[in-house]
């Protein structure tokens, strides 16, 4: 078993397990981010509770927050990181769905008949392909990319699906904002006012795991019924036109 599972690391070794100066370590403890040491023979040692503070006190701070911000949300003496850590690892797990595939440029020209660059940097900017190097771009969700496929192959333009793509995109945020905002004001804030009390974690954590299937589960039963009820009334009136020329 390594030293750090056994919790068997010296400061030295902690701060090379995390790439962290022995110095920002003892920083982060005398500002109550880190809990002590077990204390043997007068050598203090740390375990893998420690090393995972020191990761997401790391993340953290990559993402722009500040130390005295990192302290608010984790709780005065490092009470709320365990929890927290909990909390991150719900929120950053990923969603179920398609893996990633990797196109070259002549594979993505064959997929959609296009090597427009203008076309290929919007795409970009959506997030449909990302760059990967050696002319290879991922595709994030490769559904997406078979959705496109498919309207290609009915006689629309690579152009006029992207566009489509964009507007969905647009609504998509603004959705996944209403299911966050919702979850901000009625599950955290009021969490957050109670003081976040200990037996309320697990079900903090559990709302959390389950926002993105819920919305998604949500969204999908409201698109299905609007999509029924715009098709039924456009082409309603497509007929409608069609059998007053008649």
């Amino acid at each position: 078993m390594a030293d750090s599972e056994r919790g068997e690391l010296t400061v030295e070794q902690l701060a090379f397990e995390t790439g962290m100066s022995v110095r920002n370590i003892r920083n982060h403890q005398s500002r109550g981010l880190l809990q002590p040491p077990e204390v043997r023979a007068r050598t203090g040692y740390y375990g893998p509770q420690h090393v995972a503070r020191l990761r997401l006190i790391q993340e953290m701070q990559a993402e722009g927050y500040n130390l005295k911000a990192i302290q608010r949300l984790i709780g005065e003496q490092g009470a709320s990181a365990d929890q927290f850590i909990e909390i991150r690892r719900a929120i950053s797990a990923p969603a179920e769905g398609e893996a990633p595939e990797v196109l070259t440029a002549d594979e993505l020209q064959e997929r959609v008949g296009s090597a427009d660059p203008k076309l290929l940097a919007k795409a970009i900017k959506l997030g449909i392909l990302v760059p990967v190097g050696d002319g290879r771009f991922e595709v994030p969700s490769p559904g997406v990319l078979r959705a496109a496929e498919e309207v290609i192959a009915r006689g629309m333009s690579l152009e006029a699906a992207l566009a489509a793509i964009e507007r969905v995109n647009r609504n998509a945020h603004s959705v996944s904002k209403t299911f966050v905002r919702l979850f901000l004001e009625e599950v955290w804030a009021p969490f957050e006012a109670a003081g976040r009390p200990d037996d309320r974690w697990p079900e903090i954590t559990e709302s959390i795991e389950r926002l993105r299937p819920l919305a998604s589960e949500t969204l999908l039963a409201l698109f299905r019924q609007a999509m029924t009820e715009e098709v039924e009334e456009a082409f309603g009136k497509v007929l409608e036109q069609q059998s007053k020329t008649k």
